[in-house]
């Protein structure tokens, strides 16, 4: 063998070795990419027949669980750290008893839901929560007008009849906290105010004495209550919620009870139908007197958003 064909074997040789070593770190190199795409790779026709599980690696990282937001009906809270807001539009459609009156003199008032929807001039009534972890941030308004040219004073004086025209604003924002949140029960605490504005036009018919007045009272009470809701079935839930408050601080006592029966029509939207009563007595010192006694209480319809 010549000096030239020995330094041609050589060469052969090294090149032979490197394209060997090159293909040894390619397999592995292509297998690790893929891998981590969660895709098996293989260059055999048996692992290419195989099923594709679709499993990610076991190196990967299992994802942290969190409670989920709309799997059932019942609202839980997260554990993301991020606000979720929901809106509930209503109707409230109630009967509303009571007396008011100043100076000593009252009058009685009593509206049927029929009555109330005929003499009804203006209502607008809605709700908004905020929750945050097992944070929760209700508001509840109500804003309504009301007529009743029935009325029946005492003492008369003279007066066979009275016309009352109301003006009714209810203002409560709470902030609560959730001591249970399961997935078939939740209960949650809250306390708050509930802020009160109540315009009265009284007009006594016929007035002999000049006893028509024309007042309006506004008062806040702090009000502590709760809420649990049950779900009974996989869209069906059903809400207790009630609230206690005045103990002389704006009103004398003031209080309410809400039952509501839910169902889960879509992940973000739950229709909601059931029966509230709300009861208030308050008195004002000084000249006036004034002083409102009052029970409003009937079915209430309404849906459920949630925005986040």
């Amino acid at each position: 063998m010549t000096t030239r064909d020995a330094i041609l074997t050589l060469a052969s040789l090294v090149l032979a070795c490197t394209s060997f070593v090159q293909a040894q770190q390619k397999e592995p190199l292509n297998a690790s990419v893929i891998a981590g795409s969660g895709v098996a790779y293989s260059n055999s026709k048996s692992d290419l027949d195989a099923p594709v599980t679709g499993e990610p690696d076991a190196a990967d990282p299992a994802p942290v669980p969190t409670p989920p937001q709309s799997g059932g009906p019942i609202a839980r809270t997260s554990q993301d750290d991020e606000w979720h807001i929901s809106v509930s539009p209503y109707l409230w459609f109630p009967g509303v008893h009571g007396t008011v009156g100043t100076l000593g003199h009252d009058a009685s008032f009593k509206a049927s839901p029929t009555d109330l929807l005929s003499n009804l001039r203006f209502g607008l009534m809605g709700a908004v929560e905020a929750r945050r972890n097992r944070l929760l941030i209700p508001i509840d308004m109500i804003w309504i007008r009301l007529e009743d040219d029935r009325a029946l004073p005492f003492p008369g004086f003279g007066a066979t009849s009275a016309n009352l025209k109301a003006t009714e604003f209810i203002l409560t924002p709470k902030i609560g906290i959730r001591l249970i949140n399961g997935n078939k029960i939740s209960a949650d605490f809250m306390a708050g105010i509930r802020y009160w504005h109540f315009g009265e036009n009284v007009q006594f018919n016929p007035s002999v004495l000049g006893l028509n007045f024309s007042r309006s009272q506004n008062w806040v009470d702090p009000v502590v209550g709760g809420r649990i809701q049950l779900a009974l079935a996989p869209k069906i839930v059903l809400t207790a919620a009630g609230d206690v408050g005045g103990w002389g601080t704006g009103s004398q006592l003031e209080y309410q009870v809400v039952g509501l029966l839910g169902y889960k029509a879509t992940p973000k939207m739950t229709l909601q139908g059931g029966y509230r009563y709300l009861y208030v007595d308050y008195a004002k010192g000084g000249s006036s007197g004034a002083f409102l006694t009052a029970t409003t209480a009937g079915i209430t319809v309404g849906v459920t958003l949630t925005l986040k």
